[in-house]
């Protein structure tokens, strides 16, 4: 349709269009329904692997009431991809989460990730990029109710900020995190569509959307590559379940569902149960890399030079395979560093490969079938038993972990004295089963295994809060893209583990991803300018060098810093939300883990329900409290954060302490109060 057509009333040609968009969905979607593929399938899989992509579709189809079909759209000065002809008229289209067609398959809708959809993201008026104008479009429960244009090639028009754009990034937060389509910025576009060969390292403080991104990558790279990552996999990695839980409707809304999402530990909890915690001191030993050499050696350890001969009995002949040789064939293997476990299965290949030259030798025309069947015999599989012994990880790695000579044989050289002692097991199990193992020894067994066995690589990962990661626990994703890429997605600030990164460098050299792209995003659109600003002075004691993030709101009485006396603290924070809750949206009173029994006493004595991290907002029951362990990657519209001292003091050092409070600062969009009865950390003041 020309550019230049519109209605006397555009409101209304809008409406019309989305009423005829979602017609248009339901009959897409009627079709898949319809289907009938009893006649195109051979057997009961192929039938059964159909129907659930089938099913999958179906549910890509659907129309959620509550996202807006289409939310922008571009009207170009020429017919896109064609020469530029004067006079020529130009393309409309409407940008929105999923494409829609209509009965003759013209497009109605145009996937927010197709090319011609990239303008509307990186146009402007010094590069419009052949587009006449923009417009957005406003919604109210559903329902559109406005719009806005951008003359991007008029001369007359000066530039503004979008009220839309504004509107719906302030927009109040019920529910879990909802999707950035509609706002996402230039730099922030230019991340989502950047290749999948590569990966991409994304350092963001409070506020800049660096999960968003991380997110709709994903959905780009899905639409972009279907093909292969349906092959291989995607997967998103988070800080803990609550946070999964948080970002978990983001990739359906896009229409993405086959995504797994996983913490760390829930990728190397397969082999054993942890059940058991780490001293700090500890945790941060068996995190350091230095333990994958530890490893290494541990599991090297088990090959020993072989003593005697193997002689294999075929029949009347016996075949003499002398000790040097095995032990070259064992050098040999060990030299090339193959995975154990491989190694250990090309062992008796090689022997009987050495028997069946002898058989050559002798005038005997053996073929593959013998030589399989020498591999089998019993005195090759003796031979290789004692050689090159078959390794368990959890086994190993408990015998390192209760055995000090052996942790010191393979740790001398990398761990002093006192770190062994520190990661012997203080009670020693006598089985794996009956050991009490802590999420820091499964990364380790995680590692064994990979020593063992080869990891099997998807095509994608996202890792979020990724400044929070021990080096083996990057060493654990990265086995998991090995072949792969990444996104990486974090803010150093933020890093409140013992053994958080100190750089990037470091974390992606670890990650086995040394050559990614850094990319900064330092222009906050979700935390007010006056609370990032306030929050933004403890970043000289917690991550010196790192840029402060510009807000781009203002918002004017968006904070406020009250102290109460220690016995009217409680009430105070009770008043503060009951404050809070008079405004639209969600609110989280964050605290000190050990400040929570006393106020969810006070708040239930006040008459006041809460919800825990992770479950979802209503309408209804908007206030959750918050453990200021488990705040980070959660946001809410207003906050109240109660006795920053204790939030400090509750951490083992001061430095961890100030990140964990600068965290909790930052989990704002429209308001955060802080209530304090102790002194404020002096870096506030």
């Amino acid at each position: 349709m020309p550019a230049h057509e519109e209605s006397s009333n555009p409101l209304v040609r809008e409406r019309a269009h989305l009423a005829a968009s979602r017609a248009a969905l339901r009959a897409m979607r009627e079709d898949v329904q319809a289907l009938d593929i009893r006649d195109v399938t051979a057997n009961w899989v192929n039938a059964a692997v159909l129907q659930s992509q089938i099913d999958d579709r179906i549910k890509a189809l659907a129309d959620l009431s509550h996202t807006p079909l289409f939310f922008g759209r571009l009207d170009y000065l020429h017919v896109v991809g064609a020469e530029k002809a004067e006079g020529s008229e130009g393309e409309r289209f409407y940008i929105g989460r999923r494409h829609v067609h209509d009965a003759h398959g013209d497009p109605m809708v145009i996937d927010w990730r197709a090319p011609v959809s990239q303008p509307f993201y990186q146009a402007s008026r010094n590069n419009p990029l052949d587009v006449d104008h923009r417009r957005r479009f406003g919604y109210t429960g559903g329902e559109l109710t406005a719009y806005e244009d951008e003359y991007l090639t008029d001369p007359s028009e000066t530039e503004q900020t979008s009220k839309l754009l504004q509107a719906e990034i302030e927009r109040p937060r019920v529910g879990p995190m909802r999707d950035i389509v509609a706002t996402i910025q230039p730099e922030q576009d230019e991340i989502v569509r950047s290749d999948l060969g590569g990966t991409v390292c994304v350092q963001g403080g409070p506020g800049t959307g660096k999960t968003a991104v991380g997110l709709h990558r994903v959905a780009y790279l899905l639409y972009a590559h279907r093909e292969r990552l349906a092959r291989t996999g995607t997967l998103v990695v988070g800080p803990n379940r609550s946070f999964l839980h948080y970002i978990e409707q983001v990739l359906p809304a896009l229409g993405e569902l086959e995504v797994q999402q996983a913490t760390v530990e829930d990728l190397v909890a397969a082999r054993v149960e942890v059940r058991g915690t780490d001293e700090s001191a500890a945790a941060v030993i068996k995190g350091d890399a230095r333990m994958a050499e530890v490893l290494r050696r541990a599991i090297r350890s088990h090959v020993t030079p072989p003593v005697e001969p193997v002689v294999v009995v075929r029949g009347s002949r016996r075949w003499r395979v002398p000790a040097y040789e095995v032990e070259e064939m064992t050098a040999e293997l060990l030299a090339r560093d193959m995975r154990y476990g491989a190694a250990h299965e090309a062992l008796p290949q090689r022997i009987a490969h050495a028997v069946l030259v002898r058989m050559e030798e002798a005038g005997e025309a053996p073929d593959d079938r013998v030589q399989n069947a020498v591999a089998r015999n019993p005195a090759v599989k003796a031979a290789v038993k004692a050689v090159w012994p078959a390794v368990d990880p959890a086994k190993l790695v408990l015998r390192l972990l209760t055995d000090a000579e052996f942790l010191a044989a393979h740790a001398q050289g990398l761990l002093s004295d006192d770190e062994q002692k520190q990661i012997l097991m203080v009670k020693p199990a006598r089985s794996v089963k009956a050991a009490r193992w802590t999420a820091a020894d499964a990364v380790l067994i995680d590692e064994a295994a990979d020593l063992v066995a080869r990891t099997h690589s998807l095509g994608h990962v996202v890792i979020d809060e990724a400044q929070d990661l021990s080096p083996m626990q990057y060493r654990a994703v990265g086995r998991r893209c090995s072949t792969g890429s990444a996104t990486v997605l974090g803010d150093l600030a933020q890093g409140t583990t013992p053994w958080s990164t100190g750089s990037w460098e470091q974390a992606l050299f670890h990650l086995g991803k040394a050559d990614a792209v850094v990319e900064e995003l330092t222009a906050g659109f979700r935390v007010p300018r006056e609370v990032i600003a306030y929050a933004s002075r403890l970043l000289p004691a917690i991550s010196p060098g790192l840029t402060p993030v510009e807000s781009v709101r203002e918002a004017p009485g968006s904070l406020a810093v009250r102290e109460a006396a220690a016995e009217e603290l409680d009430a105070a924070v009770v008043a503060a939300c009951e404050e809070s809750l008079r405004h639209e949206g969600s609110i989280g009173l964050i605290a000190a883990d050990a400040r929570l029994p006393a106020l969810a006493a006070a708040l239930g004595a006040a008459g006041h329900s809460y919800l825990s991290p992770g479950e979802e907002t209503t309408a209804a029951s908007r206030l959750t409290l918050v453990p200021a362990s488990l705040a980070k990657g959660l946001e809410y519209d207003y906050v109240v954060l109660d006795e920053p001292a204790a939030v400090v003091d509750g951490e083992p050092d001061e430095r961890t302490g100030l990140r964990r409070l600068y965290v909790a600062l930052t989990r704002a969009v429209s308001g955060l109060t802080v209530l304090h009865a102790a002194d404020l950390p002096e870096q506030l003041a």
